[in-house]
Order: structure tokens, then C-alpha cells, then sequence
């Protein structure tokens, strides 16, 4: 159902987009876009209520796939004439072909509104109700532990015992046995990372590579990595910083002994007490590289396995008496599989709560009782996918098209969702915010996860993501090639819509006229780059070039009719716009290395980009009325103003201001720059260059920002050395960062000045005399970061720790100190629970 569904928002979204683009790039017969539009609507409306399935089945239902079929044909008739308007140079095409293929639709589809409406009558159909956006699974991550504490406890006293020699210890189990979840929540015990001096975590999967493994470890030990070192190179790079350190390793699931074979001998035996942990499924794997060392995953019994699903629905509240029963039952059913109950407590906390509703979902969960495993948990898992509201079926299903076990960025992903088309508008909202709702809605069911590598990042569980590769494969909604190369919405291949990641001079040839999303950072310049002007259909394009000499950018690109998202990554310093650029109403998000505008026509004022939300980064950026008329929803913007001028009043940036919707702004200019903030602006990056003085008029402007949340002040500095904050600023203010700001030597705060502060991070302070004490008295404040600055600073932030804890408890505030050459010998003994203290390799 999420091909059907998916298919059909997205043609009614090309049809509202040509309706709505101030030029569009071809028109429609009004009586075709009447009869589409009603027909579209009519079988969007039916799939709400159809459910031809009750049971999981291997096989599509067949008029989900004429939907599906259907509602492709009109998107495909309409692109690929707008591909021929555009590539024959805007010469009169002929419509005859375009109106006899929609005319066919039009047939296609009248014939499944019939059947459609026989289905209507002879069974009914029952809609759905809106999800309740109020409940949600009150764990939104698999970091609970029910049933396996004293295993936990048991794993820390073996990591921290005295044995001296370099131990592996293996955790195997099944998929969904909580393998990873044990692993996570040893490496984030404070004791654990308190004992080794060093720890990082790295994920293998089925697919991976050395280099990559290697690349990842050393990056999280603030290690730079060459890209152009071989896989040997790599390793020895961290055996070298592995040597002589107590270190703890965590190599996340395996499935490969030769995976074990070729990073085992980077990892030294420094004889004192360092660690590795490896979680696999595979218990032969295991008990090779672990010896007898190995921790096999139980099973949860029926009261953990209760536990665990009623803290999932009901976090500390409770279970009513009336469904405990039931729910017990139905945690039974999960046969004590963490994922599955865990999967299920989502689909629980999104339903009613009533014993009836609740005897439905149990007695589809019966049904798996006596399967193999591998099944069982499968037919689970759709169930939490069956019942999900038709709106998040396909932004589900599109989750396995990332690989397996990766972090995904959460912006990029809603780029992604947006650029596809099966979002459904809703007024008053942009498409970004209904896909941010669409996923917070996902993770509340426990079937997408934030992740807890990486911040604002979220990924899936590899059971959940195979259950996506098979939902698209029997619905067609998608296959990919090799190496996720390709995603094709329907076969052939040759009918790709969008190309992913790994290209390579072999691909075979593509319709490029079909393609929506093309992203690769790493370009071979004769796969692409001569077929550019042929994306006409795009929409969201991110592309990467080096050593490109004095080749230009495509003009091509700045008129595609439906761009939406457009990053370029390149070593060159610039790349300027042509006018086109402000010919682009579709336009979402631009982002570049360096990117110079060109001023708006001023005899064209009836194109606005009124969907721009993020631009940057945009050098010697001109704030003019014209700028500002042109961009008048844009959220985020970054640029960087380098040429001084004489008349600070050059670039207009008193106009900032205007933007009234502008919430995230980075700029770097010089502090000699006139320059007026908007009110509703929430994050602030002010960068200066090493030597100028900040003006004191702009900086009163930034403190009395009321909805300012988050403020990074880099270089610049202070008149005399000295910042002094009064009452009434920073109301909002949760975030704090000072970088190396060279003269700050006195800086003076009281407690209400920052009544919201919760994280503060000072960089590179090396003149700050003390870090102001009354932070000690903010109770909101969790965090403080000190990185390199001087000793009498360090000692501040420790009398800040012990205050912070006699006015609010220990554990309140976490303080990290990390010290620097000149920092004098001693300073580590100030260590304590929560004021760790580290001296930078």
C-alpha cells in the first residue's frame, strides 16, 4: 500500500506544482487536471480504509499495484514532456502525445474507481482514525535494560578486573536479543570511560570495509585521517595510538571472521587491561574469536518480557488493572524477543487503550506463536507496519534504502522525504515540518531510532530495515542496484529515480530525464557532469568537484523547474550565480563551499522564493530591500562578508532584520559592520576575525534577542578584555559557546543573567583569569566544557562543580576539563565523578 499511496501524492503534487510555478515549464488541458485531480483524490480516499490483507502475505495485492501503475504513468507522461520542452530549446512541442497518454490514465484509472466502489459496497471500508499525536512509546530508544542487569554488571567487573592481557569478549544472540542495546549501555558508564583512556565504538555490518573501520575509530580519537592512506596505512595509524594506552573497543555486529582477520593485529597487547567487545549473531563466529570469553543473550521470560512492554506503553504510570491481563498476553506472544516487544509496545502506545483493541492486536500476535523465529519476529514486525497510519507507510518502507546499521542525518533525510513527493501538504505547514511530524511520529512507535552515535541523526534496526526491502520489493515501490547505486520507484532499472552514493565509471546508463535525487560528493567527471543539463526533472541534487580549473557551473541548473534542493561541495573558492537564481520559485534549500549572488533583476518582481529555507554559504552577501523582498521565509542563513569597507553600511545588514523568519544565522564579518538582528532569530554563530574589537552596540543587540537559544561567539575580542552581562539578557539562552577569543581576561555574570542556561563551552580562553562562580547557582545548567584554557580557569570550573552539587545534588552538572601544554603538571588529580579532567594527547 505505501507504492499505491506514494505514487499517487506524488503525481497530485506535480500537478499542483505546475499549477501553482509562476512559469511553468508546460501546461495542462483544464478538463485532464479536473478529471485527474477528482479520480486521484477519490482512490487516495479509498486507500485510507482498504485492507485487502489482514495476515502477512509474500504477494502484492493487484489493485494496489494498478494504482500504483497508474498514478506512475501520469507522473512519467508529464516529466518526460517537460524533458522534451526543455531539452529542444524551449521550441513549440506538440501536446497530442502528452494529452493521448493522460487520456489513457485517465481510462486506467476510471476502471479501478469502479472496482474500487463494488469494493466499497460489498465489504465497506473502514477509515482510519488520525493517529493520537499525544501518545507516544515512552521509550523512544533501545537503551532500556529489563532482565539483563546482573549480566551488565557482570560484563563491567570482567572489563575493569585485573587481568593485564588484551581480552575480547564476544555478546551473541539473535536479531532484536538486545546484543548492541548491552554493549551501548556499558560504553556510556561513566566508570567504564573513566577506566580506559581510551574508547570509541565501531559498527561492521554484513557490508563493510577495513579502511572505513579503521577511518571511523581514529576519528573518534580526534585522530585527522588522510583519505588517500591504504588500508595497512590506516591501521598502523592506530596501532601507533592504541600503543602503550589502556583502550576499549567496541566492534558492533559482525558477521565475518575475515572482518575479525584483518583489523585483529591493530590492536595491541599493552599488558594493561585494555579491551574489545564483539556483539554477533553468529555464535560459531563468536566462541573463534573469543575462546570460551563469550556472553550468550537469553531470552527475556514472561515477567521481564511484561516489564519491558509495560514500561514501553506506560513509562512510570503504570498499567491499568483492566488491560494488565491482556497485556501480559501479548507480551507473551513476543516470545521474549526485546525488538519485537519493544516494536509492539510502540503500536500499543499509539492505540486505544481499551481491553477490546487490545484483544485485536493479541490475537494477530497469536497467530505467529508456533513459527520459526526468523518468521515469527517478522510477522510481528509488520504487524506494528500494517497498523500504521497510510501517511507513514512509505516514509517507513523508504528507510531501507540507506545501509545497513547507518547513522542517517535527520535533515538530509526529510530532504530526501520532501524531494520524493509522497509528502501530502497540510496548510499552514511546510513540507519540512509535516516530515519532522511524520518521523517524530515513526520514533514514538519504535520503528525508526535516534541515534546514539551520532547527534541529530536517527537509524533503523537491521530486522525493521529487511522488513522495508521486502514491503518494497512486493510492492514495487523500490529496488536498488549494487552498492545502493540506484533507487528505482518501479522496474526497470532504467527508470531510476534517484542515484545514491557510490558512482562509478561502469554505471550502466540511466534516463536521466527521470532522475529526482542524484547525490555523490566524489564525481568521475564523464559519468555525470556531461549529462547535467539533462536533470530537468530534479529535485534535489548534491554534487562534489575538485581540480575543476576554469570549468563552469551549469547554467542549466538554476532553471530546473522543480529544484528543491541544490549542495555543491568544491576546493574552489567561489562559484557565482547566474541571475536564473532568482528565477527558481521552487527552490528550498542552497548550500555551497562558497557561492556569490548576483543582485536580483530589478524589472522582475513577480518571482518570490517564497519555499526558500536555508541559504549559505554566501560571500560579501548584500542585504538589500530587493535581497529581502526575495527571500521573505527563509530560516537559516550563513555567510561570510570578508572585504572590509569603508561605508559599513555596504552590505545593508541594518536589513537583517526584515527577515522575520530567519531562526539560524551564521555570518562572519567584521565587527566594524553595522548590523541589526532579527526578534525571533534562536541560533547565533558571530564570528570576527583574530584582531578587531567587537562593537559594544552590536553586542547589546545579541543579549536582549528574546527567543535567542543557542549563541557561538568566535574570535573578535573585547574592549579593555572585559565582558560584563546586566539583568534581563539572555532569557532564552540554553547554549553558550566562547572560542578562542584572545584578550578576554575578566569576565563578570550573575545567576540571573542566564536563568535558562543548561550547556556552557569555553575554547581556547587562554587570558580568562576565572569562570564566573554565580554559574554555579543556575539550576538549569548541565553541562560545562573547558577546553584549553588556563589553570586558573580549570580551578574556577572545579569550585563551580562543588557548588553546583551543594545546591543541587551530584550528578547535576557534568564538567570536562581538557588541558594543553602549558597547563602545569597536577591539574588531573582534580578529577572526581563529575569533573573529568583530561590532558589532550
Amino acid at each position: 500500500m505505501a507504492a499505491a499511496y506514494a505514487t499517487l501524492v506524488s503525481a497530485m503534487n506535480i500537478i499542483n506544482n505546475l499549477h501553482h510555478h509562476p512559469r511553468p515549464p508546460v501546461s495542462l488541458h483544464v478538463k485532464q487536471v479536473d478529471s485527474l485531480t477528482q479520480k486521484i483524490n477519490f482512490l487516495l480516499e479509498f486507500l485510507q480504509g482498504y485492507n485487502p490483507h489482514r495476515d502477512y502475505s509474500k504477494e502484492a495485492d493487484p489493485l494496489e499495484c494498478r494504482i500504483a501503475d497508474a498514478a506512475y504513468a501520469a507522473e512519467h507522461a508529464i516529466e518526460s514532456h517537460i524533458f522534451d520542452q526543455f531539452t529542444n530549446n524551449g521550441e513549440n512541442m506538440s501536446y497530442d502525445d502528452l494529452y493521448e497518454a493522460l487520456e489513457k490514465v485517465i481510462e486506467d484509472m476510471a476502471s479501478i474507481e469502479e472496482e474500487a466502489k463494488l469494493i466499497q459496497g460489498r465489504v465497506g471500508v473502514q477509515h482510519q482514525l488520525p493517529p493520537d499525536s499525544s501518545r507516544s512509546s515512552s521509550i523512544l530508544q533501545q537503551s532500556s535494560i529489563v532482565g539483563a542487569d546482573d549480566v551488565k554488571f557482570q560484563m563491567m567487573d570482567k572489563l575493569t578486573s585485573h587481568c593485564h592481557d588484551l581480552e575480547i569478549t564476544s555478546i551473541v544472540g539473535m536479531g532484536g536479543s538486545g546484543k548492541t542495546t548491552l554493549a551501548r549501555n556499558i560504553y556510556e558508564e561513566r566508570l567504564i570511560k573513566k577506566h580506559f583512556y581510551i574508547y570509541a565504538w565501531a559498527t561492521i555490518s554484513q557490508e563493510y570495509t577495513i579502511k572505513e573501520i579503521f577511518a571511523s575509530v581514529l576519528r573518534q580519537l580526534n585522530i585527522g585521517v588522510d583519505e588517500n592512506l591504504r588500508e595497512h596505512e590506516l591501521g598502523e595509524k592506530l596501532f601507533q595510538h592504541l600503543y602503550h594506552r589502556r583502550y576499549l573497543i567496541i566492534m558492533d555486529d559482525m558477521w565475518s571472521i575475515d572482518a575479525w582477520d584483518r583489523v585483529r593485529n591493530y590492536f595491541p597487547n599493552n599488558k594493561n587491561g585494555s579491551r574489545i567487545i564483539v556483539t554477533t549473531r553468529l555464535s560459531d563466529l563468536a566462541s573463534t574469536i573469543s575462546n570460551s570469553n563469550s556472553l550468550e543473550m537469553k531470552l527475556l521470560d514472561e515477567a521481564d518480557s511484561w516489564e519491558l512492554l509495560s514500561k514501553t506503553v506506560f513509562g512510570k504510570e503504570g498499567c491499568p488493572l483492566e488491560l494488565e491481563e491482556i497485556g501480559k498476553k501479548i507480551g507473551k506472544s513476543c516470545k521474549g524477543l526485546p525488538l519485537s516487544i519493544v516494536v509492539v509496545g510502540g503500536l500499543l502506545a499509539k492505540s486505544k487503550h481499551t481491553r477490546e483493541c487490545w484483544e485485536d492486536i493479541g490475537e494477530n500476535l497469536n497467530a505467529s506463536v508456533n513459527l520459526e523465529d526468523d518468521e515469527r519476529c517478522l510477522k510481528i514486525l509488520y504487524l506494528s507496519y500494517k497498523q500504521l497510519p497510510i501517511h507513514l507507510k512509505p516514509c517507513f518502507v523508504y528507510m531501507g534504502v540507506f545501509p545497513e546499521d547507518k547513522a542517517i542525518k535527520i535533515s538530509k533525510l526529510v530532504k530526501y522525504w520532501v524531494a520524493e513527493g509522497f509528502l501530502n501538504a497540510v496548510s499552514g505547514k511546510s513540507l519540512e515540518e509535516i516530515a519532522k511530524e511524520y518521523l517524530k511520529d515513526l520514533i514514538g512507535r519504535n520503528l525508526i531510532l535516534r541515534s546514539t552515535r551520532r547527534k541529530k541523526c536517527c537509524q533503523i534496526h537491521d530486522l525493521l530495515r529487511d522488513l522495508c526491502l521486502r514491503e518494497a520489493q512486493k510492492e514495487r515501490f523500490y529496488s536498488t542496484g549494487s552498492e545502493n547505486v540506484c533507487i528505482s520507484m518501479l522496474p526497470p532499472m532504467s527508470q531510476a529515480r534517484s542515484l545514491m552514493w557510490n558512482v562509478r565509471e561502469e554505471l550502466s546508463p540511466l534516463n536521466m530525464s527521470l532522475l529526482r535525487i542524484v547525490k555523490k560528493t566524489r564525481f568521475v567527471q564523464n559519468v555525470l557532469f556531461g549529462d547535467m543539463d539533462l536533470l530537468v526533472n530534479s529535485r534535489f541534487l548534491e554534487i562534489g568537484f575538485s581540480e575543476i580549473g576554469e570549468w563552469n557551473f551549469s547554467c542549466s541548473i538554476w532553471r530546473f523547474w522543480n529544484l528543491q534542493t541544490l549542495i555543491v561541495h568544491t576546493d574552489r573558492e567561489a562559484i557565482t550565480a547566474p541571475t536564473y537564481f532568482w528565477h527558481m520559485p521552487r527552490i528550498r534549500h542552497v548550500e555551497f563551499s562558497g557561492l556569490r549572488l548576483t543582485d536580483p533583476p530589478k524589472d522582475q518582481d513577480d518571482i518570490v522564493l517564497g519555499n526558500l529555507q536555508r541559504l549559505g554559504t554566501i560571500l560579501d552577501f548584500k542585504c538589500s530591500e530587493q535581497v529581502v523582498k526575495k527571500i521573505p521565509n527563509i530560516k537559516e542563513l550563513f555567510f561570510h562578508n570578508s572585504r572590509e569597507r569603508e561605508d559599513d553600511m555596504y552590505y545593508c545588514l541594518s536589513n537583517l532584520d526584515c527577515l522575520t523568519k530567519l531562526e539560524s544565522l551564521y555570518c562572519e564579518i567584521s565587527p566594524r559592520s553595522a548590523i541589526n538582528f532579527p526578534h525571533w532569530l534562536k541560533r547565533l554563530v558571530f564570528r570576527a576575525d583574530r584582531l578587531s574589537f567587537w562593537r559594544q552596540d552590536t553586542l547589546d543587540k545579541v543579549c536582549v534577542l528574546p527567543h535567542l537559544q543557542k549563541l557561538t561567539l568566535v574570535l573578535g575580542k573585547f574592549n579593555e578584555g572585559k565582558w560584563e552581562t546586566t539583568e534581563g539578557q539572555f532569557r532564552s539562552l540554553k547554549f553558550l559557546s566562547l572560542n578562542c577569543i584572545g584578550n578576554l581576561e575578566i569576565w563578570k555574570i550573575e545567576s540571573s543573567h542566564f536563568p535558562c542556561l543548561e550547556r556552557l563551552h569555553l575554547f581556547g580562553l587562554k587570558k580568562l583569569q576565572e569562570i564566573p562562580l554565580y554559574l554555579a547557582e543556575i539550576p538549569t545548567l548541565r553541562e560545562i566544557i573547558v577546553k584549553f584554557c588556563c589553570d586558573s580557569a580549570v580551578i574556577s570550573a572545579k569550585r563551580i562543580s562543588e557548588e553546583h552539587e551543594d545546591y543541587y545534588g551530584e550528578g547535576a552538572l557534568q564538567v570536562c576539563v581538557y588541558l594543553y601544554d602549558d597547563n602545569k603538571a597536577g591539574l588531573e588529580s582534580l578529577d572526581s565523578p563529575n569533573f573529568c579532567v583530561k590532558r589532550f594527547p
